[in-house]
């Protein structure tokens, strides 16, 4: 038989620890010598010294309190029957000395978890409320695309959150979540609808916009007349919204506007040709216009301007712009030569001059009559009167003799 301190082998290969309050067998080891039957068992005392120090270096460490609890946890059971020969009694009251150190770090932790707790709880309020910021807005004037992307950027945080946040209590998160699912599916709501009138809208645009291109090309064999009628169809265009086929519709009306247009191009080019023509006559008239003088021969006049006027018509019309270098010049001249047949008219018309010689003779008689009562007058007052009269009739009279030259 083999005896330490803290055990022995007896004669059948079976090995004790002795310990405080007795010795308990803790196995058998036959076939080998006893000293190495005991040495086998006291290789086993020497593991658990070391899971001991190890947990020591640990605490010391101050590692993850969770992880260090259970292992002090496992050790201070696996040590109470330990099947090892050593001072196990010393081996457990180490474990056992580090149970306030233990519970310190675990304490500590707990306060590190909740504060992150409530950070985490914080953070996933915050996002809820964006959620619910986006949901509560004016979603009838919203651009679906960039909300949509909002709302995907705070659903991913949301769940990185989750991930990687600290743990938080089930009841609280799922309360805000609740929060955040029920703005989530608000916008989801109006989204639905918004695309589905857009739908609809598009079908109803599209409809339209095949009827415009229809008859924006059957104005094409009209060529330039058609140009008005091709605007007004650009406008009903404009106000019919947009379609899903717009760029292939758009080709086809754009190519009926561009034949209209063209053709609407030659024709301008045409017409400022024959304008540069017009002019080109018409400034050679006025050239020839300067000849005419009504003062001095009334009836040349009116024949070189009759000549003009023929030739003036037949040249054509002049752009808006010459207007004023050509119409405006010869309106002139026939406003000239209709003033002087006026005149030559006023002072050769039998009748007028009749009257004019009428209205002379009665003034001149009435000048006569009151001179001869000026001269007879003796009162002031009567003097003045019939001074004022003299004087009226003589200015009648320069203005009749005046119109009859």
């Amino acid at each position: 038989m083999t005896t330490t301190e803290y055990g022995r082998v007896d004669s059948e290969n079976n090995v004790y620890v002795i310990e405080p309050n007795g010795e308990r067998k803790v196995g058998q080891y036959p076939n080998v010598s006893a000293e190495e039957a005991l040495a086998h068992f006291v290789n086993k005392y020497e593991a658990f010294a070391g899971a001991v120090k190890l947990l020591e270096q640990r605490v010391h460490k101050k590692a993850d309190a969770d992880s260090i609890s259970k292992a002090a946890a496992k050790l201070t059971v696996d040590l109470i029957e330990a099947n090892a020969v050593g001072d196990l009694q010393a081996l457990r009251e180490r474990v056992l000395a580090l149970a306030p150190k233990i519970q310190d770090l675990l304490n500590s932790k707990k306060a590190v978890n909740q504060e992150a707790a409530t950070a985490a709880l914080a953070k996933r309020e915050e996002i809820a409320a964006k959620a619910e910021a986006l949901a509560n807005g004016d979603l009838s004037k919203v651009i679906w695309k960039n909300l949509s992307a909002q709302l995907t950027a705070l659903f991913d945080e949301w769940q990185l959150v989750q991930k990687s946040g600290a743990r938080v209590p089930k009841g609280e998160a799922d309360a805000i979540w609740k929060r955040f699912q029920t703005a989530r599916n608000k916008i989801e709501t109006a989204k639905r609808a918004f695309f589905a009138e857009a739908g609809s809208k598009a079908k109803a645009a599209k409809a339209t916009k095949e009827n415009i291109v229809k008859s924006a090309e059957a104005l094409v064999a009209k060529g330039a007349d058609a140009v008005v009628a091709y605007r007004k169809l650009l406008d009903e265009w404009k106000a019919a919204g947009r379609s899903k086929n717009d760029d292939e519709l758009w080709k086809r009306f754009k190519a009926a506007g561009d034949a209209i247009y063209a053709a609407k191009g030659q024709q301008i080019a045409i017409v400022s040709a024959s304008q540069g023509e017009a002019l080109t006559a018409k400034l050679a008239l006025l050239e020839e216009a300067k000849q005419i003088d009504p003062e001095k021969n009334l009836a040349e006049a009116k024949r070189l301007l009759s000549s003009i006027q023929d030739r003036w018509e037949k040249a054509g019309r002049v752009a808006k712009t010459d207007l004023a270098k050509t119409d405006d010049k010869l309106r002139a001249i026939e406003t000239a030569v209709k003033n002087a047949e006026r005149d030559h008219w006023k002072s050769s018309d039998p009748v007028a001059k009749a009257r004019k010689d009428d209205v002379t003779i009665k003034l001149e008689d009435a000048i006569a009559k009151l001179e001869r009562e000026l001269s007879a007058a003796t009162d002031k007052k009567k003097v003045a009167e019939l001074t004022d009269a003299l004087a009226a009739r003589k200015s009648w009279l320069e203005v009749v003799l005046a119109g009859a030259k």
